[in-house]
């Protein structure tokens, strides 16, 4: 095939917005687009933007901008832009960013997938692509995963209910609607067909599935985790105010089902969680992670922290360290608040210098650090089971253990194995490194139920 049929695609943002990639590889594959990983080598150049916060806003148009110079210069024939960034902000960009060829809100992708085969044809074609008013919760269509062979993601609803002063996403992404169990067990049984070994759960608020039509998430949770040829399924982006009854049970006692939650707490002062808009005092989120860490032995929680909200005081911090320090939190991601376009938050007094955001989110991520230092390397002389993602010529493999999920926490980092992506294996921890990577070497192979 002939080259002008090359494109490429640059992701940026969560792993919700890798699967929308993955649906505008699969549609541009569909449409018979040579996927190519080199935007020097493409004809075109789809960028899948994030505007969550200001520097991923920031980061998105940067990227634009350095493809329209590059377009300028005739290195690239077209620059496509869709996703988040179009959809915050619609038809205004195209005012900002004349010299983009296409935008294309967030949609099912197959009119952007034929737009730009028609772009890398010479044909002339609209240069704006409205999306639906709220993506159905349904199938989406095949994927080209962009994960390793090992893991997916599978994005279980759309959309969020929950009105935190601070959030673009309800205005970008709507209203929270569930996709049927059976439709993700088909998607389930789909990924599990191509190897895929561990199901990472996401959604803007995973707690919610399934109660637009009378389930609870658990039901999901278990029947995902029983699909042949899955070794774990991982639970992400639960919201804290409202755990379903049961899934304490099956973190606890399904072997199948990783003894981890992620549940996004934001912080832990009752003033600033009221300023937020969150659901519940500092005392309720003490008293749901206390009560996750009894009725879960064993658990890893990971967190993400909102740091620096307008009029956010020094004791509010401390305390934020002081909790973190309380339940030995470890799998902790700090972000220094932005100021968004839209937001309630917006016009709250008390907004603190830049320097001063930034100064406290380094203060909260050293206490994470000194934590998960001590944490890893406790671990030294342990034997635990892995999932390899990568293989690596040392001859090692790069793994995780159902502690991490991947992408945002540590890794087991295997020597003198030749496993491949996939692969489960028994090590033992020798070392921990720099970044507080486990340091491991193979003992036996562990059967797997392939």
């Amino acid at each position: 095939m002939s080259d002008h049929r090359l494109v490429s695609l640059v992701h940026l943002g969560c792993a919700r917005n890798l699967i929308d990639s993955e649906l505008i590889l699969g549609r541009m594959a569909e449409e018979g687009l040579v996927i190519t990983d080199d935007p020097a080598a493409a004809q075109a150049v789809v960028v899948n933007t994030c505007s969550f916060i200001g520097p991923a806003r920031e980061e998105s148009l940067g990227i634009i901008r350095e493809l329209l110079e590059r377009k300028r210069r005739g290195e690239i024939g077209s620059v496509v832009v869709a996703g988040c960034l179009v959809q915050r902000y619609r038809r205004k960009l195209r005012e900002e960013l004349p010299e983009v060829d296409l935008f294309a809100e967030i949609s099912d992708y197959t009119n952007l997938a034929r737009s730009v085969r028609e772009l890398t044809d010479g044909k002339a074609i609209p240069d704006y692509l409205e999306g639906p008013a709220q993506r159905e919760a349904r199938r989406e269509g095949g994927r080209l995963l962009a994960t390793p062979a090992s893991y997916a993601f599978l994005r279980i609803s759309h959309g969020c209910d929950h009105q935190c002063s601070f959030c673009t996403i309800p205005s970008i992404r709507g209203t929270h609607r569930s996709k049927g169990l059976a439709d993700l067990l088909e998607e389930g049984r789909e990924l599990a067909a191509c190897g895929v070994r561990e199901l990472v759960l996401v959604a803007e608020d995973s707690t919610a599935w399934g109660r637009d039509a009378g389930r609870e998430l658990p039901e999901l949770v278990e029947a995902l985790a029983d699909l042949s040829g899955i070794h774990r399924v991982r639970v992400m982006y639960a919201y804290p105010n409202r755990l379903p009854a049961g899934l304490s049970d099956l973190l606890r006692d399904h072997p199948r089902v990783a003894t981890y939650l992620d549940m996004p707490i934001q912080h832990v002062s009752t003033p600033i969680l009221r300023a937020m808009r969150r659901h519940g005092s500092g005392e309720q989120v003490r008293e749901i992670v206390g009560r996750l860490f009894d009725e879960v032995p064993g658990l890893t929680l990971r967190t993400t922290l909102l740091v620096g909200f307008p009029g956010e005081r020094e004791e509010d911090l401390e305390e934020l360290c002081a909790f973190l320090r309380e339940f030995r939190l470890t799998r902790v991601g700090a972000f220094p608040y932005s100021n968004e376009e839209g937001t309630p938050s917006q016009a709250l007094d008390g907004s603190l210098p830049t320097e001063e955001v930034l100064q406290r989110t380094r203060a909260v991520l050293a206490v994470r650090d000194e934590l998960l230092r001590a944490s890893q390397a406790a671990r030294v002389g342990e034997e635990l089971e892995v999932l390899v993602d990568e293989a690596d010529r040392g001859p090692g493999a790069v793994a995780r253990g159902e502690t991490d999920a991947p992408e945002v926490d540590t890794v087991a980092l295997v020597s003198e194995s030749n496993a491949q992506p996939g692969d489960v294996l028994r090590v033992r921890v020798e070392d921990i490194d720099d970044e507080a990577n486990l340091l491991c070497k193979p003992c036996v192979p562990v059967p797997v139920d392939r």
